[in-house]
């Protein structure tokens, strides 16, 4: 994940950083840098708080790509406190390159991560970010009180479970096609 995350951070960042005379030249690549792991942390670090709900609601639709969104306002917020204090830019350049670049890259790694034609993958974004089995498994019983909201109740019994699964799965491409399902693929 974090390979598609640093391209995407280089595509969105072109304007917002190296073009942007708030950021000092020398500066460009390690605020690029910064922006990238500050999302990858920001996402770990939610997913093992337990904000799996949220990183849910952010990656269905366009939510990722909305300011407004709580969960991108707070990853924002974060590299925009990082970057004046690394940076040394002032709030309001700050903000506005984090403004900037947050929600862009958001979107563009849930869109990779939703195309069917990119090697990129729902699951890896989950797997990425979670780490270990048990967050993974917060995110799947997550999955598991909404999904019936979205469609993945295949048998009509009222809950997610492994029929459930191996139904989707069967017609949609593996558990990948299951989580597409979900988030909206």
């Amino acid at each position: 994940m974090f390979e598609q995350l640093t391209q995407l951070v280089q595509q969105f960042g072109q304007e917002a950083v190296v073009n942007n005379n708030a950021v000092p030249n020398e500066h460009n690549e390690a605020v690029l840098s910064e922006a990238g792991n500050s999302i990858f942390s920001s996402l770990q670090k939610m997913a093992s708080e337990g904000g799996i709900e949220k990183l849910a609601g952010l990656l269905q639709g366009n939510n990722a790509q909305d300011p407004s969104n709580p969960t991108v306002q707070q990853i924002t917020q974060q590299l925009t406190g990082s970057l004046g204090e690394k940076f040394g830019l002032n709030n309001s350049d700050a903000a506005g390159v984090a403004g900037s670049m947050i929600p862009q890259i958001l979107g563009g790694l849930v869109k990779k991560a939703n195309d069917p034609n990119d090697s990129f993958q729902i699951t890896d974004l989950i797997g990425a970010i979670s780490g270990d089995g048990t967050q993974t498994s917060g995110i799947m019983d997550t999955i598991s009180k909404y999904g019936t909201q979205f469609g993945l109740d295949q048998n009509a019994d009222g809950k997610l479970d492994m029929d459930d699964a191996i139904a989707v799965t069967k017609s949609s491409g593996g558990i990948g096609g299951f989580l597409g399902k979900l988030f909206g693929k």
